[in-house]
């Protein structure tokens, strides 16, 4: 409506301020997440993602703030970001915050070009499994593990039994295969740009003054200044929010939450913070 509107104007009186779109990708990569602890997954990216290519606008401005997560959800992320940029004829411009690494990183290869503050962390092009063993605390407190299974390797790397050397093999095979495809998505969308570096897929991350030169970005600024640069001084950035109307805030048809939901994912959000608290601190962060 804004578009037609200014050119029935003369052309005198129309606006040269082009409005850019933006998304911020904030947090862990994750399928699931809820209301008390919010994670990025395409489920609760999609429509921002969808809304910002709505836009008639030159190209879309993403934000990333991520320390990486699910390599699936990832993924996704990534896919359906550079559909819509296809589908839509739009450029891509990607501005890293603090960190873009491993699943973050993944995300924002997605963009035409990446920019980055100089102190950003970018990189950690590898996988990682980590989880707790409890062997030895289930015979100090005199409790017998029961695991009864359909299939020999139904209860592969259970954390109450001693690892076996053939189930960690298989978990490394399988990193192996997910890394690959890591890999050959990093290589086909920054292309010559990657330099020959030994470490580059290793899973070492560096800061984005050294990310430059290794071509894991392509330039060093801020979302401001690089978009007033681009697209002139009266460029306006509209940042992307969900929706919040009753439903989000009560629940379907105005219903609240229960004390019991509450509870639960009060529960569950304390887990899960201490595994986001995990993969930021590996940066420093």
């Amino acid at each position: 409506m804004k578009r037609l509107f200014n050119r029935l104007l003369p052309k005198s009186w129309r606006s040269t301020a082009v409005t850019i779109p933006v998304i911020r990708l904030q947090g862990p990569i994750m399928a699931g997440g809820g209301q008390f602890r919010p994670s990025l997954s395409l489920a609760s990216t999609a429509g921002l993602i969808e809304k910002a290519f709505g836009f008639d606008a030159p190209a879309v401005a993403i934000s990333i703030n991520s320390p990486g997560g699910s390599a699936v959800q990832s993924r996704l992320i990534f896919k359906r970001i550079r559909d819509l940029a296809a589908e839509k004829n739009k450029k891509v411009l990607v501005f890293v915050e603090d960190v873009a690494a491993s699943g973050g990183y993944m995300i924002a290869v997605a963009g035409d070009e990446i920019f980055a503050d100089p102190s950003s962390i970018v990189g950690s092009i590898g996988v990682v499994s980590a989880s707790f063993g409890f062997p030895e605390l289930m015979k100090k407190i005199g409790v017998e593990r029961r695991v009864h299974t359909a299939g020999q390797n139904k209860a592969v790397l259970d954390p109450f039994k001693p690892e076996k050397k053939e189930d960690i093999e298989r978990l490394k095979a399988l990193q192996l295969e997910v890394h690959e495809t890591f890999i050959d998505l990093v290589k086909e969308r920054r292309g010559s740009k990657l330099k020959d570096d030994p470490d580059l897929f290793t899973g070492l991350f560096w800061t984005a003054k050294r990310g430059l030169e290794l071509g894991l970005v392509d330039a060093l600024g801020d979302m401001r200044s690089v978009l007033k640069t681009r697209f002139g001084e009266k460029t306006q950035l509209k940042l992307i929010t969900a929706p919040r109307g009753l439903f989000g805030r009560f629940g379907l048809f105005g219903s609240r939450v229960s004390a019991p939901d509450i509870a639960a994912a009060a529960a569950s959000g304390v887990l899960d913070a201490a595994e986001e608290r995990a993969l930021w601190a590996r940066f420093g962060l």
